[in-house]
């Protein structure tokens, strides 16, 4: 997304186009990966020392209200942020944290009336398990287990 669209979605998301802000969305955009607030805070401050810690919490507060961030909670840790235009769902790893996307599909609704009066905007599904990375350690881990082998790694 170019400077121009950046600009656009934050005015068309009724948000002012500040610098701080422009640099928050930049950063997410340019990302696969997804990133805490004080990742956030880190790289934005290093390219501009002007942007506190509390400019740069409450412009993500507001692209998430604004529906422009998804904010992606991982139990135990600290939320991750995520600015990918395409819907999409999330997979975090139980052992090492990391949140991968995984690629959309459609999820049926839940039957009329099993939200009592809840109004449903949007869903999204987690998947929780371990990772590729983390996969092949557990195996590992686990043949060592059964013969008797202490796994130090």
């Amino acid at each position: 997304m170019d400077a121009e669209a950046i600009r656009r979605s934050l005015e068309s998301s009724g948000l002012r186009c500040t610098p701080q802000r422009y640099a928050v969305m930049a950063f997410l955009l340019e990302r696969n990966e997804h990133p805490t607030a004080a990742e956030i805070f880190e790289a934005v401050n290093g390219v501009d020392p002007r942007s506190s810690r509390a400019t740069t919490y409450n412009n993500l507060r507001d692209l998430v209200q604004a529906g422009l961030v998804r904010e992606v909670a991982v139990e135990g840790r600290a939320a991750r942020f995520d600015a990918k235009g395409l819907r999409h769902h999330h997979f975090i790893c139980d052992r090492c944290g990391n949140v991968e996307d995984i690629d959309w599909y459609d999820v049926p609704k839940p039957a009329s009336g099993s939200l009592g009066k809840r109004i449903l905007r949007d869903s999204e599904l987690i998947f929780r398990g371990l990772c590729t990375k983390c996969a092949p350690r557990q195996a590992s881990a686990q043949r060592h287990k059964r013969h008797g082998r202490v796994n130090t790694g």
